[in-house]
């Protein structure tokens, strides 16, 4: 039960999969007709920067030695 309430294997995870599956929906949304090109590529700045504002943030706390993303008991 402990597991499921933590998140599982998609503990760490789940930001990436999100912005992966934003900017493939942007891409089919532009591809079907939906958005046109200006849309689309906002959505897959935005749904980057988000990547990446995440990765900076891990990288961050494992630096100092310490990552400050764990609760601490």
């Amino acid at each position: 039960m402990q597991k499921i309430l933590n998140g599982g294997f998609l503990a760490g995870h789940r930001t990436y999969i999100i912005s992966g599956i934003g900017i493939l929906s942007a891409i089919g949304a532009y591809l079907v007709g939906d958005s046109d090109i200006f849309t689309m590529l906002q959505s897959i700045f935005t749904l980057g920067g988000i990547y990446f504002l995440r990765k900076s943030s891990e990288t961050k706390g494992i630096k100092n030695g310490k990552n400050s993303r764990k609760i601490c008991k």
